[in-house]
């Protein structure tokens, strides 16, 4: 029987999506006057032939921030373009998103890539930075305003970058991922069908070698890292919620944060209880009873920790 990963509907569709189609996208030289999603070529390196979609308001902010969104195993950017309501907030905010899409392995981003997985190197990662760049560039972009965002395998990604990326990126949000160098080595896919599937199940470490494990991603770095929300779903059985807790003793080790207190009224909901380290400002986590995989992206949560709203 074939093991699925879900694309964030929380309905079995199955992580062999049908991509939709690339005559919805507008490419990029059809001009910006109306936002829409636009495919954007010539970006800068990129070894891995990751594609670059954008969506642009109509209203940018003075030195707009940029937000990276990732999809998940199986998607593509127009589908996840589509499947929850971050283009609204940009429109209402003023800030860009990335889209970035990946084909390889059936559309799941190579988080088992030791390219990746180390600044400067060549991965799928490399790509996403030069997008980065792109952006910041062409519409005077906030630097200090990057974030990154992704669900299941971009989830995933969303880790990998921020730990191979960190004076890029200013925080990110992972929806049912895995902590930052958790399939690195395997020689499997990293997707359901792959044959290691030890990360997904919950593969644990002690938070000091999860967070060497960042640390070795960017030898000698010694800027301020990411901030980190995790989110997670106690009913998932693909990407198991331990993953979750993995991921937040990775980045308590690396921020040099314990956990505080624990709250049941969550702004994710009644179903979530929210795990504070500190102040909660620059860790927490949300783990959601009978919440499956994928845990959906909540952007007004988001986007409040990221300070852009």
């Amino acid at each position: 029987m074939r093991r699925k990963w879900m694309d964030g509907t929380n309905k079995l569709r199955g992580w062999e999506l049908l991509l939709y189609p690339e005559s919805l996208v507008c490419p990029v030289h059809a001009g910006l006057g109306m936002p829409r999603l636009q495919q954007v070529t010539g970006f800068g390196s990129n070894p891995t032939g990751t594609e670059m979609f954008i969506y642009v308001p109509s209203r940018l902010a003075t030195n707009p921030a940029v937000v990276v969104a990732l999809h998940p195993c199986g998607g593509s950017a127009q589908q996840f373009y589509s499947s929850f309501n971050l283009p609204s907030f940009a429109d209402s905010n003023g800030f860009i998103i990335i889209y970035a899409q990946t084909r390889a392995y059936s559309n799941c981003w190579d988080v088992n890539n030791a390219g990746s997985l180390t600044h400067g190197g060549s991965g799928d990662a490399t790509g996403i930075v030069s997008m980065v760049s792109y952006t910041l560039s062409r519409f005077n972009g906030d630097k200090d305003k990057v974030f990154v965002m992704g669900a299941s395998s971009g989830a995933m990604m969303t880790n990998v970058m921020v730990g191979s990326y960190p004076d890029v990126f200013e925080a990110g949000a992972a929806y049912s991922g895995t902590a930052f160098a958790c399939f690195a080595g395997s020689l499997g896919a990293p997707t359901p069908m792959g044959s290691n599937q030890t990360c997904a199940q919950g593969l644990s470490h002690t938070p000091q070698k999860w967070a060497d494990y960042v640390r070795n991603a960017y030898p000698g770095y010694t800027g301020k890292r990411p901030r980190m929300q995790v989110i997670h779903g106690l009913g998932d059985a693909l990407v198991r919620p331990q993953c979750g807790y993995e991921q937040l003793k990775q980045w308590s080790a690396v921020l040099g944060l314990t956990n505080t207190n624990n709250a049941t009224n969550s702004p994710m909901g009644s179903q979530y209880t929210q795990i504070n380290y500190g102040d909660g400002s620059k860790l927490v986590g949300y783990f959601g009873q009978g919440v499956g995989h994928y845990a959906p992206p909540n952007s007004q949560v988001m986007l409040k920790f990221f300070g852009i709203i």
